[in-house]
């Protein structure tokens, strides 16, 4: 049963870092870029114009930010976060999204693959999406999988994605889930569960596969 909380914004404060600290967000905002960077020419290149690696992160750079507001339904807390910003995650709001993803039955924390916030924030444009989007679960941990496994073998994979981080229940007030799986199944991501009876939609960035 879910508990009744009032919703909590999550604030972060950006951690202060010496010089040394510095000179490695550099190089790992350079790294993160370069992927961007790359990950845009390889979609140029197959739509037909080819981008240089300079060019490709300078696109990068101009892209929008990609931004999420979630409700975490177990705990109340709610979270707007611009997760992704001139062609980089941007880390202190990616430690938020993981602590309003936690496993709220023992608080254990797990890093969130970016690429399923990608997934989610895709399937929230499109279905137009400005308002929150309800957790109904995050991060699982081994422990919690184990409980819920054996309350309900049918329901639990064994080797869940939650327990990777990959993988969230969610659901969209004053939405269909029927027409909340649709949107889901149409990005082709990865996996898509339907669970009308507890109206919800399980997506995560496994394998493509639906059920």
């Amino acid at each position: 049963m879910m508990k009744d909380a009032d919703a909590r914004s999550i604030t972060t404060a950006r951690p202060s870092a010496g010089e040394s600290h510095a000179t490695e967000r550099r190089h790992l905002d350079r790294r993160h870029l370069l992927r961007a960077g790359l990950g845009l020419a390889a979609a140029a290149s197959a739509g037909g114009t080819l981008f240089t690696s300079e060019e490709a992160e300078a696109a990068a750079l101009r892209a929008p930010p990609r931004v999420l507001t979630l409700v975490n339904l177990h705990t109340g807390e709610k979270l707007h976060a611009e997760y992704w910003s001139r062609g980089r995650y941007v880390r202190d709001a990616m430690r938020a999204v993981n602590h309003l993803l936690r496993d709220h039955r023992n608080n254990a924390v797990h890093a969130i693959d970016p690429k399923l916030l990608d997934l989610v924030h895709s399937l929230s444009r499109k279905i137009g999406r400005r308002g929150p989007i309800e957790i109904v679960s995050g991060y699982r941990s081994p422990e919690t999988n184990a409980m819920l496994r054996e309350a309900d073998h049918s329901g639990v994979a064994q080797n869940s994605y939650h327990m990777r981080g990959m993988a969230i229940d969610l659901r969209v007030p004053n939405m269909s889930t029927r027409h909340l799986q649709r949107a889901a199944l149409s990005l082709r991501g990865g996996g898509v569960g339907y669970y009308p009876d507890s109206n919800f939609v399980h997506v995560d960035v496994g394998p493509l596969r639906h059920w």
